[in-house]
């Protein structure tokens, strides 16, 4: 990285000064004048004279010599002891420790320690200093723009035979530095003469590893240790599990033995909390879950098969492809397999079939990642197939909260880790998708094409800022986002809270729903093959009796409308009667009403 300053300084105020004094004025040359001289003397007129109205500058350069850095340390060993005295035995220290602490000197030099000691401590004790004073203060509140990332540096891989970035690491101090793991995951695919060595990069120098890490086999995945950063764990393509100590050098430092080692590629290592920062475990695609201490690699120290019909037969395992460990849960981890069935376990089980405590239906392919929400560890992301899916532990039977299906796979997925609200996720298009569900629920904030071909993996930094990301094609991309999508909001946190316990609500009542509904179904079921009661028989009679009878006046219906039909069509039309065939009628109508008249009358008399 080349770095220039430019300094403006006016010419008098650089160089040389010159210094005057008085004194006595003295001749040093008389020249006489010469006739011949001014004989060639030409007068120039007009006159032009250009004149520069700003202050005239001269301009320098200096380049300083760099400065290279370089990390040494020291691994200190158990010393002090005599020459006589061999600090592996133990009666030979112990009898030397007998010895020293009856010494008088020992007792006074004792006594004098501890009371340094002891103010020491109660100075500690009176004063925190890495009490944070401003932690319960609400963030300020960022000002609205547009979600934005820019690409920051490029990590591209130094082998002529490309490989795919598997796995991302970041370095735990200060996050300077970022391990890479890199393999070729196609199956008996992988190119003749293919590297298998992995790199740790330096951000501020893209052009060249740190240090190279060469493993027996390529490494599918690269872990640094948040207790001693120097150490680091790798699962390899051939099963085994590699660490490294980085003062010692690019060779592997502890090794294990492949009979006890995993029968398929270590697709997920994770280092555990624990007190001396040696345990870990890792998963594979066999089917298998291992416990290791780093310090005696030979074999693990359990094993757990990921059998959920708990008959622990390795032939039923599923394979198990991405793993989650909470150090706030230390008793809990999490398992993603290639079925896309999670599995939540139980560390602390007596038994290997206890330790499978439930399981979550998940995605209709392989789980790629898997995460617990920092902030809400009940609360945790799962990718698989087109989807990525949140999910509550109090619900099992489906998710939460859930993406569109994209027409590209997706590949990785990570939470904000100072963000409850924003998660990253990568595809098979070389696409990086940035979800705020408080800002959009149904598309992404901002989506970026990183590049053409497909991203494998991704890790955020703790301070949410930098975003790596890993292609199919060994480059490694940093990219840095926005203020707004990295500093917590105001009440944030309130609502992202509300929203996991509504949807999760939400999901319940649907459950119950959907049980009960079941419920009947299944009642039905057995009804029809159960003999049917009286009632039931009563109740099928009277509905049989009134279907027959709509039926039957259906039928008669339709033959009486038939048959008048046919009796309209059958009737001769009625002629028209002549004038005087009308006047004749209407005579004889008349008569006949004078002589009912007269009926009347004589039957009233």
């Amino acid at each position: 990285m080349e770095i220039v300053y430019v300094y403006v300084k006016k010419r008098s105020e650089f160089g040389k000064q010159c210094n005057f004094s008085d004194r006595q004025a003295e001749l040093n040359i008389d020249i006489m004048p010469n006739p011949e001289l001014a004989e060639q003397f030409v007068e120039r007129n007009p006159v032009d004279t250009g004149i520069q109205c700003s202050v005239s500058m001269s301009e320098h350069e200096a380049n300083t010599e760099r400065f290279e850095m370089e990390t040494r340390g020291v691994n200190h060993v158990e010393g002090g002891w005599p020459k006589d005295v061999n600090p592996l035995e133990l009666e030979q220290t112990i009898r030397f420790r007998k010895k020293v602490e009856k010494d008088e000197n020992y007792v006074n030099a004792i006594m004098q320690l501890g009371s340094i000691m002891e103010h020491c401590i109660k100075q500690n004790n009176a004063i925190d200093i890495y009490e944070e004073y401003f932690n319960d203060e609400e963030a300020v509140e960022v000002m609205e723009e547009a979600p934005s990332a820019k690409t920051i540096n490029v990590f591209r891989d130094p082998q002529e035979i490309k490989r795919a970035a598997t796995h991302l690491s970041w370095h735990p101090d200060g996050n300077r530095k970022l391990a890479v793991a890199y393999s070729c995951l196609d199956f008996q695919r992988a190119p003749v003469g293919m590297s298998s060595d992995s790199y740790i990069w330096d951000l501020e120098n893209p052009n060249k590893p740190e240090l190279a890490l060469k493993p027996s086999s390529p490494l599918v995945t690269l872990e640094f240790n948040p207790k001693d950063s120097h150490v680091l764990l790798g699962g390899c393509y051939n099963g085994q599990i590699a660490c490294w100590d980085t003062r010692k050098g690019s060779l592997v430092a502890e090794l294990s033995t492949i009979e006890f080692s995993h029968r398929d590629p270590v697709y997920g290592t994770i280092w555990l909390q624990s007190k001396t920062g040696t345990e870990c475990f890792s998963a594979s695609t066999d089917g298998q879950v291992m416990w290791w201490d780093i310090r005696k690699m030979s074999e693990p120290t359990e094993v757990v098969i990921m059998d959920i019909t708990k008959k622990e037969q390795l032939e039923n395992a599923l394979g198990a492809i991405s793993l989650e460990f909470e150090s706030t849960l230390p008793t809990k981890f999490m398992v993603g397999t290639e079925q896309g069935i999670i599995i939540s376990c139980n560390r602390k089980a007596k038994t290997s079939a206890e330790k499978i405590v439930c399981t979550f239906p998940g995605h209709h392919g392989p789980v790629y990642a898997l995460q617990r929400n920092p902030f809400y560890p009940k609360n945790f992301l799962t990718v698989g197939d087109w989807t990525a899916r949140i999910w509550s532990e109090d619900s099992r039977e489906s998710s939460i909260m859930w993406t569109k299906y994209h027409m590209a796979y997706l590949t990785d997925a990570a939470w904000s880790p100072t963000r409850p609200a924003v998660f990253f996720t990568t595809k098979m298009d070389g696409t990086l998708d940035i979800w705020d569900f408080v800002f959009k629920q149904c598309d992404p904030a901002l989506s970026l094409k990183v590049c053409d071909e497909a991203l494998f993996c991704l890790r955020v930094q703790d301070n949410g800022c930098l975003i790596a990301c890993g292609s199919q094609l060994g480059t490694t991309t940093l990219l840095e986002v926005s203020p707004g999508l990295s500093t917590l909001q105001r009440n944030e946190k309130n609502v992202a809270s509300s929203m996991f316990e509504r949807e999760t609500r939400r999901e319940k009542i649907l459950e119950a729903r959907h049980r009960e509904m079941r419920l009947k179904e299944k009642g039905k079921a057995e009804g029809r093959d159960e003999e049917q009661t009286d009632e039931d028989l009563a109740i099928d009679l009277e509905a049989l009796v009134s279907k027959a009878e709509e039926e039957f006046f259906d039928i008669i219906f339709a033959e009486l409308k038939k048959k008048e039909a046919d009796a309209i069509k059958l009737t001769p039309m009625p002629q028209q009667p002549s004038p005087e065939e009308d006047q004749a009628v209407e005579e004889g109508e008349e008569a006949a009403g004078e002589g009912k008249s007269e009926e009347v009358e004589e039957d009233l008399a």
